[in-house]
């Protein structure tokens, strides 16, 4: 998420970073190879989960011919975690790094546009989504490790474009920083990052429910089953929206479907995806001296940000990242840049990665 823009008043500004909220207190490219399969063992049958049996991977596409004529999805097992992610199209490998609360899932409206040019992934990150297991921490730097096994030990891919959106835009900026030589250019979505310019610390004063996400225990003892979860995205999600409260506006409908929401609450309803989430907060003190200390990085990158939002976020990046060649508001868009004007995303990311 990102801080509002910048002439809006500073208590606004201190709702727009990050990517969730407890919804209770608003309502008061290459193929997968046969060595990649071996590791994950059988991928489960479609309309089964890896995770058990009441929940399907593929529930939002099994019947979905049109996307299924084009993406496939697809099991690794990394550093013990069993990695989810959908793959399709042809061309330039693309890889897509969703944020919180969401899942791969995302990207759904726009992966069809992109693989018109390249060989889409896009991943559920390690512990969440129907990624199963959990990673040795949730920094970002070491999920980017976790990213790194699945795309080069066991895809395959040896350089790619890469975006991230959100809290997945933290480990995009880590993959980039750790392997600069990966990737050929970076698309970062929405996202402040930690570090010299944001600290941790102030990053949690900006919203409630940084702060509240930061918690040990209180998270999971208060949002606790799927009725939660599903309150939780619907309300939020409305907030950070373009014309959400967020932007000063008094938007209360989410931009997602009815089955976007269910969807993500497939996922999130399970208590060890909502722990996982959770802890990508949780670490964002780590994240921060991650951050500083890694070596800067000058992949091309685009900084995409919500409308009003792209002063406040572009100073973060800059000892990071420091060759954004490109920066851009999408507009009419609130946090949910893929979702609130797709057409607009679609255009940047292609026009980057084609340059």
């Amino acid at each position: 998420m990102t801080p509002t823009r910048s002439r809006t008043s500073p208590s606004r500004r201190r709702l727009l970073l990050g990517a969730g909220a407890l919804t209770a207190s608003l309502a008061a490219g290459t193929t997968v190879g046969r060595t990649a399969l071996q590791d994950a063992g059988a991928a489960p049958a479609p309309g089964t989960s890896p995770n058990g049996p009441t929940a399907a991977y593929d529930s939002a596409t099994e019947h979905d011919v049109e996307f299924n004529a084009t993406f496939r999805h697809e099991f690794a097992k990394v550093r013990g975690v069993r990695m989810h992610y959908v793959m399709g199209g042809s061309g330039p490998a693309l890889v897509l790094l969703h944020g919180w609360p969401q899942t791969w899932y995302e990207w759904r409206k726009i992966m069809p546009a992109l693989a018109e040019h390249h060989t889409v992934y896009a991943l559920d990150l390690p512990g969440l989504g129907d990624s199963k297991g959990s990673p040795e921490g949730f920094d970002k730097k070491t999920l980017a490790r976790h990213v790194r096994g699945l795309l080069h030990d066991r895809i395959g891919l040896e350089t790619f474009d890469l975006a991230a959106h959100d809290l997945g835009g933290g480990v995009g900026a880590q993959y980039v920083a750790q392997f600069p030589r990966q990737v050929r250019s970076y698309v970062h979505m929405d996202y402040p990052l930690p570090g010299r310019k944001l600290p941790a610390a102030q990053y949690r004063t900006f919203s409630w429910h940084m702060a509240f996400n930061s918690q040990q225990k209180i998270p999971e003892e208060l949002v606790d089953n799927r009725k939660d979860m599903r309150a939780y995205i619907t309300a939020f999600s409305a907030q950070v929206a373009h014309g959400g409260s967020a932007f000063g506006g008094d938007r209360t409908k989410s931009p997602f479907t009815r089955a976007e929401i269910e969807e993500y609450v497939r996922t999130y309803g399970r208590p060890d995806v909502r722990h996982a989430g959770f802890e990508l907060y949780r670490s964002l003190d780590r994240d921060e001296r991650d951050n500083i200390a890694a070596t800067p990085a000058h992949t091309p990158t685009l900084l995409l940000t919500a409308t009003g939002s792209l002063a406040a976020t572009r100073p973060t990046l800059a000892p990071m990242l420091r060759n954004v060649t490109r920066a851009v508001e999408i507009p009419e868009s609130g946090h949910w840049l893929a979702e609130e004007n797709p057409e607009a995303v679609v255009r940047e990311i292609l026009g980057f990665t084609a340059g």
